[in-house]
C-alpha cells in the first residue's frame, strides 16, 4: 500500500520577494520522511486572498494532509486564517477557547490581549487547535489542513504536536553512491536500473569538484533490502 501523500503551502509576501529565506519546507519535508508520508508538492503564494483559497482548494483535493505556514499572526497582513475558513466554506471569528490561551499567557507576561493580538484566537468553526508551547498563540486544523505559524521556531514546534496524530506509512530510507564521471557517461545504465527497479526512486545530482564532474545517485524507497540489491547492481555494471 502506498504512503499517505503531503502537500505544503507557504505563504507570504516575503518569500517571494527574497526578503526572508524559508527554512520550514526543509523542516517538514524531513519530520514527514520519518513518519512514512511523501511531501509531493510545494506551492508559495502571495498574501493574496483569493490565491490562498484556490491553492487551499486544489491541495486539499489532491493530498492526504496539507500543511500551511505564514500568515496567522497578528497585523493586517495575516489572513491566512479568514482564506481557510472561505475555502471550506466556514464561519470565522474569535472563539473563547483560543481566546483563554492568549488572556492566560498576556495577563501572566503583565501584558493587555489588545485588538490586534486577539486577531490570533480568530479560529474557524469545526477546527482543531494545534499547540503553540513557544508563543502560546494556536494554530488550528480544518478538515486535511493544518494552519500553522511561519516564524521557525513556532512551526517546528507546531509540527511535533502534530505528526504524533497523522497516519503514516512506511520511513521513506535512501542510499547515496558517489560516482566522478558525468551524467553523460552512467544515463545509459541508471535508466537501465530504473526500469528494473521500479518500486524504487533513482535521482542523478550531478556536480563538479576539481574541475571533475560526478554525480551523486540517490537510491530511495521503503524496502532496504531492495536498494541495497539497487546499489549494488549499480556498482557492479559501473565497475566501481
Amino acid at each position: 500500500m502506498p504512503n499517505p501523500t503531503a502537500a505544503m503551502l507557504v505563504i507570504g509576501d516575503e518569500i517571494l520577494s527574497g526578503r526572508t529565506r524559508d527554512a520550514n519546507m526543509h523542516h517538514l519535508a524531513n519530520e514527514l520522511t520519518h513518519a512514512g508520508i511523501d511531501l509531493k508538492e510545494v506551492r508559495v503564494v502571495s498574501d493574496d486572498h483569493d490565491a490562498i483559497v484556490a491553492a487551499v482548494k486544489a491541495l486539499s483535493g489532491a493530498y492526504d494532509y496539507v500543511f500551511t505556514s505564514g500568515g496567522i499572526g497578528p497585523t493586517h497582513d495575516d489572513i491566512t486564517a479568514d482564506c481557510i475558513a472561505a475555502a471550506f466554506g466556514k464561519h470565522i471569528d474569535v472563539r473563547d477557547d483560543a481566546r483563554a490561551l492568549l488572556q492566560a499567557h498576556y495577563d501572566a507576561r503583565g501584558q493587555e490581549l489588545n485588538a490586534a493580538r486577539l486577531r490570533m484566537a480568530r479560529i474557524p468553526d469545526d477546527a482543531t487547535l494545534i499547540d503553540n508551547p513557544v508563543s502560546t498563540a494556536p494554530g488550528f486544523k480544518l478538515e486535511n489542513v493544518h494552519v500553522m505559524a511561519g516564524v521557525p521556531s513556532v512551526f517546528n514546534a507546531m509540527v511535533a504536536s502534530v505528526i504524533p496524530t497523522l497516519t503514516g506509512g512506511a520511513p521513506l530510507l535512501s542510499q547515496t553512491i558517489c560516482i566522478m564521471r558525468g551524467e553523460g557517461d552512467i544515463a545509459i545504465p541508471l535508466r537501465a536500473l530504473a526500469e528494473e527497479f521500479t518500486d524504487l526512486s533513482i535521482g542523478s545530482y550531478p556536480f563538479q569538484r576539481d574541475g571533475v564532474y560526478g554525480s551523486n545517485i540517490v537510491i530511495r524507497g521503503t524496502d532496504g533490502v531492495r536498494i541495497d540489491a539497487a546499489a549494488t547492481q549499480l556498482a557492479d555494471t559501473l565497475g566501481l
